[in-house]
């Protein structure tokens, strides 16, 4: 059974109460519900984590290493400026989708680039909650054609 690892970076905890015109009012265990109802449906395990910590989200990709398939990550802010956390996706090997429940593209200036989409195999912005299941199933159809 394939295993993908949720991680979650900076203020996504606060989800629900965080600028709701902006990510919605689902929190990050009703996303969590959602993503695990959709994996249930893949066939596929699913573990979450979320931290607020760029080395915590480092560390964990690092453990990820042998033990998940691949990541579906919302990386937050890290998005735009973390280059460690880029050479960590990088570095572990692992697939990854980028997720985002606001269309960063259409947002700030400063949030449009991102330096974590060219090591991660696709990136999914601006569905919602949506943004993760489809990362889910996005990623779910990448490691099952690497498994042909």
């Amino acid at each position: 059974m394939l295993r993908v690892l949720v991680l979650n970076g900076p203020n996504l905890d606060l989800l629900g109460v965080r600028e709701p015109e902006v990510y919605g009012s689902q929190t990050l265990g009703d996303i969590e519900a959602l993503v695990a109802a959709t994996a249930a449906d893949l066939g596929v395990t699913v573990s979450f984590f979320q931290s607020n910590h760029e080395g915590a989200l480092i560390d964990r990709l690092h453990e990820a290493m042998g033990e998940c398939d691949g990541v579906v990550f919302n990386p937050g802010a890290y998005t735009h400026y973390s280059y460690a956390l880029r050479d960590a996706i990088s570095s572990t090997g692992l697939p990854v989708v980028e997720v985002h429940l606001s269309d960063i593209a259409k947002r700030e200036d400063f949030r449009k680039v991102s330096v974590i989409a060219p090591v991660c195999i696709g990136q999914l912005a601006g569905l919602g909650s949506a943004s993760y299941t489809e990362g889910l199933a996005l990623l779910v159809g990448h490691l099952q054609k690497e498994d042909e």
